[in-house]
């Protein structure tokens, strides 16, 4: 606002208080806790009228589609270096696993109504591929697992970098919305591999397979105690805590999208929950704790903390 030249100091700073009260009270009237707080100046027949409320999470979708990497597709978990879908975490049909999809849709609830876009070996940048796969059914869910093969290369110099994982997994989400904007999204975190490594060692049967290549920037001489080493394996650690803090932020800027907190990460496996082919990935029992552990975050009144 301009002053006139015969406007008088005291009656500035008057008016220049009473702007900024007026201006508080426009902010405040406008926020409530509860999204319905009302603003000054609205039109009569908008008084009264709830701001948007963000969308409920439907705790029984009607259909399932799942994206991202090995583990999704049950890789050594039946056959050594082969995928194995049937005992997914997310969409097999094994009983022994009881996969999300069949406890959230029963066993004759499935058909016609799952789907399985994950690809061993694939990378984030791959994912916004599968997501317009999946958006293409228009599920009521998808699931994401993707990460482990951004850390796991062939060294730590081939990791891809936070930045670019950040795009990359925008780039998804976006790509979700644009074709089905009522999808909901449940986002698994990425395993902690140091403890893979540290677990799976123990297996002289599961280092030979390691020398396959499977992982080297975290699993190669698995045995080696050496400083270069150890700081090795925890420059991949590091990536992957890099990593779900941004699937857990990104999520949180969706309105339909659920991170399970760290649960995938924070879970201990144990001999009996890692592929005895390759010591690495999940066995079909480890795939069977990922579906209750996803099926205890999508069923929650509330997200994981």
């Amino acid at each position: 606002m301009r002053r006139s030249r015969s406007n008088r100091p005291q009656l500035a700073a008057v008016a220049a208080a009473a702007a900024t009260v007026f201006a508080g009270t426009a902010v405040l009237s406008g926020c409530d806790s509860g999204g319905g707080g009302l603003t000054r100046g609205a039109p009569p027949e908008a008084r009264g009228a709830a701001a948007p409320r963000a969308p409920a999470w439907d705790r029984s979708p009607a259909s399932l589609a799942a994206v991202g990497d090995s583990i999704t597709r049950g890789f050594d978990a039946c056959t050594v270096l082969e995928d194995c879908p049937e005992v997914s975490w997310a969409t097999g049909t094994d009983p022994a696993v009881r996969s999300l999809a069949s406890r959230l849709l029963g066993a004759n609830g499935m058909t016609g109504n799952v789907w399985n876009f994950a690809r061993t070996g694939a990378r984030v940048a791959e994912l916004a591929q599968q997501m317009g796969q999946a958006a293409q059914r228009k599920p009521g869910l998808v699931t994401v697992m993707v990460g482990a093969n951004d850390a796991c290369r062939e060294s730590t110099s081939g990791m891809t970098a936070v930045g670019d994982f950040r795009a990359s997994f925008q780039s998804a989400l976006r790509q979700l919305r644009a074709a089905s904007p009522k999808t909901q999204v449940y986002v698994s975190s990425v395993p902690d591999l140091m403890r893979l490594w540290s677990t799976g060692r123990g297996s002289a049967l599961g280092k030979q397979v390691w020398k396959l290549g499977i992982c080297a920037s975290m699993l190669k001489d698995a045995d080696d105690m050496g400083e270069d080493a150890q700081r090795r394996r925890a420059m991949v650690q590091e990536r992957v805590v890099a990593y779900n803090k941004v699937l857990s932020e990104v999520c949180a800027g969706y309105e339909r999208c659920r991170y399970d907190g760290g649960a995938v990460f924070d879970y201990r496996f144990g001999n009996g929950q890692l592929s005895h082919w390759d010591w690495f990935h999940p066995s079909k029992d480890g795939q069977g704790e990922l579906a209750a552990i996803a099926h205890r975050n999508v069923t929650a009144a509330r997200p994981p903390a």
